[in-house]
């Protein structure tokens, strides 16, 4: 038996934690909010509880790498989960001719759907689309799938060394199509030149195989993990922000909370940004050269975001998601946006029992933290009358875009509209400027942007978005990546292929 020490009680720091508590591990997380879940958390406003994202989850389908991990955590079977709809997964919006394009679920109906506005592109869409599995079946993290390489995402192949918009332009040669394709790019960071293609790979085939919603919130996959973690004996504390953490010729000796209580492991694993953890030790505690290179990765967009409740019976659910684009040329420019908003998500998240009429909607918009700078040594309901006035501004803007262009009649059907700015998402979930998808990545310094789980401190790990890849598929990848650290290479994921849940 081994104690270990968690700084978050994220996606990342509550995965690792089930999964080392499950391994016999006594395991304590320390989280600095009221409330678990990191992006799963929710709240209230108006009386209606909100997710604090916008949640659409792949790989759970039967087979599905997440799934897989849910069932040997012995949770898959309790997960709420809604399918969207087969015959429109997403639909994108496009202001430049008013041109909306629904697309299907599965190989065959993303092809046809797509090839129903491009039809000189069929063939072209199949090989891109060939491209993408063949792109993701060379990756064993992904594919659960024990490794010879170590702890690697990625392989070497022609594609993987491509960035993402070079791959989409190799296999499609109309324009327009080209930069459709990339509509998902706000929910990787994707960057035109920058993003690597493996990271819109994976992105696009967890959407094609299938994506799902948390019915009645996102926070109850958080109580799953949780649940799992105290079933084996964990622990876990809300409300308990760790202050310091005092290093020792390369070691940790203990953790200090802001309540002044100490924690002792033989294992630290932080869930919060790199850099913001490098805040709480001494100067010395590492390398310079080590923390200079992590500050120096840019952070990935960060994000606006409007939680709508609506009055009773006047707004239809919708079972997929919206995306509006004001031009298609500007795809791949939500890292310098030259206005705003450049393109949002609008989505109805669903409750249990889904009733044919929404209650809510959340409308995020991608947002740089550059627009909050001049509040950024503000607190929490302490940011004063103007950055009130910015937010309802910005709010206004996006919600006159929804009424003129998306939904006419929307306006009508509000009762209540709560905001978030970059420096919400900055101060609750510890994420430097505030970013949505951690650490952004660069094709041509893969090394930079792949922050290994392993530091310069002995016995000090990192877990969570900022390493590998984000999300609630990447996340838990991530987090067997950790925890491989500890009990070896292929451990876990050797038991979740011989079913030993």
């Amino acid at each position: 038996m081994k104690d270990v020490v968690i700084i978050g009680a994220g996606l990342g720091g509550l995965f690792t934690a089930a999964l080392l508590a499950k391994e016999g591990f006594r395991v304590t997380v320390l989280e600095k909010n009221a409330t678990i879940g990191g992006g799963l958390q929710n709240f209230n406003r108006f009386g209606v509880s909100f997710d604090t994202g916008m949640h659409v989850v792949g790989g759970m389908q039967p087979g599905g790498s997440i799934r897989r991990i849910c069932e040997y955590l012995g949770i898959a079977d309790k997960i709420r989960l809604r399918d969207v709809d087969d015959d429109c997964t997403d639909s994108i919006f496009f202001a430049e001719d008013h041109a909306t394009y629904r697309i299907a679920k599965g190989r065959d109906g993303f092809v046809d759907s797509l090839a129903a506005y491009f039809p000189h592109q069929r063939e072209q869409l199949q090989r891109y689309v060939a491209a993408l599995y063949e792109m993701v079946e060379q990756i064993d993290l992904f594919n659960l799938r024990p490794s010879t390489g170590g702890a690697t995402l990625f392989a070497h192949s022609e594609d993987f060394m491509l960035s993402a918009d070079r791959f989409i332009g190799k296999y499609i040669d109309d324009g327009r199509l080209a930069n459709i394709l990339a509509y998902l790019s706000p929910l990787y960071g994707g960057r035109r030149g920058r993003t690597p293609a493996f990271v819109h790979a994976i992105v696009n085939v967890l959407y094609i195989d299938g994506p799902s919603r948390f019915e009645g919130g996102s926070a109850h996959m958080a109580h799953l993990l949780a649940d799992v973690v105290e079933q084996h004996g964990g622990r876990i504390y809300t409300r308990h922000a760790v202050e310091w953490v005092e290093v020792q010729n390369r070691r940790v000796e203990y953790l200090r909370t802001e309540g002044g209580e100490r924690f002792c492991a033989d294992c630290y694993i932080s869930d919060i940004h790199p850099c913001s953890l490098f805040g709480l030790m001494p100067t010395d505690a590492l390398p310079k050269a080590y923390t200079n290179r992590l500050n120096s990765i840019p952070n990935a967009h960060s994000a606006f975001s409007l939680f709508v409740k609506l009055k009773p019976g006047t707004f239809p659910y919708i079972n997929h998601t919206e995306y509006y684009m004001s031009r298609y040329d500007e795809i791949w420019s939500f890292d310098a946006p030259r206005t705003f908003p450049l393109g949002f998500l609008f989505m109805t998240p669903p409750e249990v029992d889904q009733g044919p009429w929404a209650n809510k909607a959340i409308i995020t918009a991608p947002m740089q933290f550059s627009e909050v700078e001049r509040w950024a040594d503000t607190r929490v309901g302490h940011r004063g009358k103007e950055y009130e006035m910015w937010k309802q501004q910005k709010a206004e803007v996006i919600l006159k875009i929804v009424e003129e262009m998306l939904h006419p009649g929307f306006m009508r059907c509000i009762e209540g509209v709560n905001t978030a700015s970059p420096l919400t998402i900055r101060d609750f979930f510890g994420a430097k400027e505030g970013t949505i998808c951690g650490f952004s990545k660069d094709v041509d310094n893969i090394a930079l942007s792949q922050v290994p789980v392993v530091t310069k401190i002995k016995n000090l790990l990192l877990t969570g978005q900022n390493n590998n890849l984000h999300g609630f598929c990447g996340v838990p990848l991530t987090a067997i990546n950790t925890c491989e650290a500890i009990l070896g290479t292929n451990h876990i994921i050797r038991k979740i292929n011989n079913g030993k849940g």
